[in-house]
């Protein structure tokens, strides 16, 4: 009698990934957000390769047969999460490990570009006009980075490497990192304010009208974490009285940022297609990183990267 194998379904963004390595241990089951529900309680592991869709939260059969893991092809897992999950023995993984450093010199590219007048420049250059500008220098300037996880403490590490003085919070203070107590005072000094941190109700929305009122005039925001992070509207009225000097965002409450939204055009805000930690290669590599962990699940041994379901993200922010 040939033994049955374990039914993996996947959620299904284009290109799919390439999992051959799994040919003959396991049933690779594809579908789309239309189909999910009825598919998902004959799967033995959900893979969610679509990290855009919000369709799991829908489609989580609650009480009946369930997968026993689900594995998010992302770092951020609130897209999935839904009560009947979280109150669920199913186990949660992401991928966290493969966007950290990408991530880390996207900020740091982004730090150099403000401060080197780079856009400005490019500018200039279409409108062909010699303009003699001085630029800031990087090197001893402050920052904040707000997300102690993986992303926080690789773009940590970037920036310290260009000479900025760096502080990292988290949710709880240790060696090394500040607690949100500390917040106020870290951000009223930064030059640079970075968020990384996971979207939960104690992040949501952090970055409000008071939060952008502390900071320097001359500071400038990064968001690479969470769009819900940011009180988008209080973020437009800072640039708009000067509170601050701009803004990056790689990430929006509303993805993808619709076409007739204010933020394109927002004077002193840099807007890009939440792609910070998107490099060439990634696909291969979280499909490998999905593989390597059923590996360990087959064989009955710990999975790594496991979220705490009621905190919404890997333990170690």
């Amino acid at each position: 009698m040939t033994p049955t194998v374990p039914t993996v379904l996947v959620l299904d963004a284009d290109p799919p990934p390439r999992l051959g390595r799994l040919t003959g241990r396991a049933r690779i089951v594809h579908t789309d957000a239309a189909h999910l529900a009825e598919r998902l309680p004959a799967a033995d592991v959900l893979l969610v390769w679509d990290f855009t869709s919000h369709a799991v939260r829908g489609a989580w059969p609650g009480d009946g047969p369930r997968p026993r893991w689900v594995h998010a092809a992302s770092a951020g897992v609130d897209h999935l999460m839904c009560p009947e999950l979280a109150a669920s023995d199913t186990v949660v993984t992401n991928a966290r490990g493969v966007f950290d450093q990408p991530v880390a010199e996207y900020v740091a590219a982004l730090v150099l570009a403000v401060a080197k007048d780079l856009p400005r420049t490019l500018e200039y250059q279409r409108e062909r006009t010699w303009r003699h500008r001085e630029t800031r220098r990087v090197a001893g300037t402050r920052a904040c980075v707000v997300g102690s996880g993986p992303v926080g403490r690789a773009t940590v590490r970037a920036l310290k490497a260009l000479g900025v003085t760096t502080a990292l919070v988290g949710r709880v203070p240790r060696t090394g990192v500040h607690g949100p107590d500390d917040l106020d005072r870290l951000v009223s000094r930064a030059d640079w304010v970075i968020a990384a941190a996971p979207l939960t109700e104690r992040t949501y929305r952090m970055f409000d009208a008071r939060r952008f009122g502390v900071m320097q005039p001359s500071a400038f925001f990064v968001n690479v974490g969470r769009g819900d992070l940011v009180d988008e509207e209080a973020l437009a009225r800072a640039l708009a009285r000067r509170w601050i000097a701009g803004a990056a965002l790689d990430v929006f409450a509303a993805e993808p940022l619709p076409a007739d939204s204010a933020l394109w055009e927002l004077p002193g805000l840099i807007v890009s297609p939440h792609m910070s930690g998107d490099t060439i290669g990634r696909r291969d590599e979280l499909g490998a990183q999905f593989v390597e962990f059923y590996e360990r699940w087959a064989a009955g041994r710990a999975l790594p990267n496991v979220v705490d379901k009621a905190r919404g993200y890997v333990p170690g922010h």
